[in-house]
């Protein structure tokens, strides 16, 4: 994170930067970039090392085999949010993607998930269709 959050910072240096009243091009990618970098530096020096096996880090699994399912969730909750989207509007994407990528987390229910799904759907009319006048209707049927 540290190394391409420098890179995006870096390259956004050969945009113009501008000031704070004036943004130019490269402002916000610069900015992005620093944060990212920043995070990936707290994330390095609040880390903990653990001498253990794979057996610790994933208390539910016995073996050492990678836990794909929260990845695997989060990438079919964005397909569907693109697919829901073009032929369904804004808050069935929403909701689509969110409670897909909710299942990811073996600590969510599909209750839970529902629910949190449910709310961010009210966020996303408030935020995107009503706030920033998102040209993405809220419901439609087809293409």
């Amino acid at each position: 994170m540290v190394i391409i959050g420098l890179a995006a910072a870096w390259a956004s240096t050969s945009y113009r930067l501008g000031t704070l009243a004036r943004m130019g091009p490269g402002l916000f990618p610069c900015a992005v970039g620093i944060l990212l970098a920043l995070t990936g530096v707290v994330i390095a020096a609040t880390a903990r090392s653990k001498s253990s096996g794979a057996a610790d880090a994933l208390p539910d699994h016995a073996h050492g085999l990678p836990d794909l399912r929260g990845a695997a969730c989060i990438v079919l909750g964005t397909v569907a949010f693109v697919f829901v989207g073009e032929y369904f509007g804004l808050l069935p994407a929403t909701f689509a993607i969110v409670f897909i990528s909710a299942l990811g987390d073996r600590s969510n229910t599909v209750l839970q998930a529902f629910l949190l799904a449910a709310a961010m759907m009210i966020v996303a009319t408030i935020v995107f269709w009503w706030a920033l006048q998102l040209q993405l209707p809220l419901y439609k049927w087809g293409n």
